[in-house]
C-alpha cells in the first residue's frame, strides 16, 4: 500500500463463491483494491511475488500448498506482505503455527463476507485481527491460561511488563531503545500467542498478570 493509496489484497480460496464473496466485499470498499485471486497455494506465491500486494488473504485448506506452507514461504523470502488466514477451525495449533509464522489476522470462514474488511484495514494499518468466532470459542483459553506467557520471548515479555503499567507503544519504544514500530510488532505478536484480540484486551490480561510478568 503506497502512503494515501488504497490497501492492495490478493485472495486465494479454492471455493469459488467463498471467494467472490470475499472479493464483492473489498471491492465494494474504496480504501480496498483487490489486484489478484488465486484458486490454490502455489498461485497464490506466484501472484504476490509479481504483483507485490499489501497483503494476502488465505485460505488455510487450499490445494497444492495449503495457506500456512504459503505464509511459511513468505516468511521465508523475507516478502513485504501482511498475511490474513481464512479458515473453519481456529484451534489453538492452529493459531499458534500461524503466529508463529507471522500471520497477523485470523478469520473464521462462516464469517468471512462480515468480517473481511475489519480484519484487512487492522492488518494493513500493522494491528492484529482475531475473529470473534475464534476468541469466544477455541482461542479463548489462550487469553486465561498463564502458562501461554511461556510461549512470548524475553523482548515480548518486557514490552508486555510494559503495558501492564499502562505505557503507550512510544513510551515503552523510549524506554527499550528501538523504534514504536519494533513494539507495535511485538504487541501484534503478543496478541496472537495470547489469543487477545484488540489493544484494550491485551492491556487487561497484562494488569491482570502483572505480578506473574515481574517473575518471569
Amino acid at each position: 500500500m503506497t502512503e494515501g493509496g488504497p490497501i492492495t489484497v490478493v485472495i486465494a480460496d479454492d471455493h469459488p463463491l467463498i471467494r467472490k464473496g470475499v472479493a464483492d466485499i473489498l471491492r465494494g470498499d474504496s480504501a480496498v483494491r483487490l489486484v489478484g485471486e488465486a484458486t490454490n497455494g502455489e498461485e497464490a506465491l506466484r501472484l504476490v511475488r509479481e504483483l507485490k500486494p499489501a497483503l494476502v488473504v488465505l485460505d488455510v485448506e487450499m490445494p497444492k500448498m495449503t495457506g500456512l506452507e504459503v505464509a511459511a514461504t513468505l516468511q521465508k523470502a523475507a516478502l513485504p506482505v501482511h498475511v490474513v488466514l481464512v479458515t473453519m477451525h481456529g484451534g489453538q495449533e492452529t493459531l499458534r503455527g500461524a503466529m508463529a509464522l507471522g500471520v497477523r489476522g485470523f478469520v473464521s470462514k462462516e464469517s468471512a463476507t462480515d468480517e473481511i474488511l475489519a480484519c484487512v484495514h487492522l492488518v494493513a494499518s500493522g494491528r492484529t485481527y482475531l475473529s470473534a468466532t475464534f476468541e469466544k470459542n477455541d482461542a479463548a483459553p489462550m487469553a486465561k491460561a498463564t502458562p501461554a506467557l511461556a510461549t512470548l520471548t524475553a523482548a515480548e515479555r518486557n514490552v508486555l511488563r510494559r503495558v501492564a503499567k499502562g505505557m503507550s507503544t512510544k513510551a515503552i519504544a523510549e524506554q527499550l531503545g528501538v523504534s514504536p514500530k519494533t513494539v507495535e510488532n511485538q504487541r501484534g505478536s503478543i496478541c496472537l500467542k495470547l489469543g487477545v484480540n484488540g489493544n484494550n484486551a491485551l492491556v487487561r490480561f497484562a494488569m491482570d498478570h502483572a505480578e506473574e510478568l515481574r517473575t518471569l
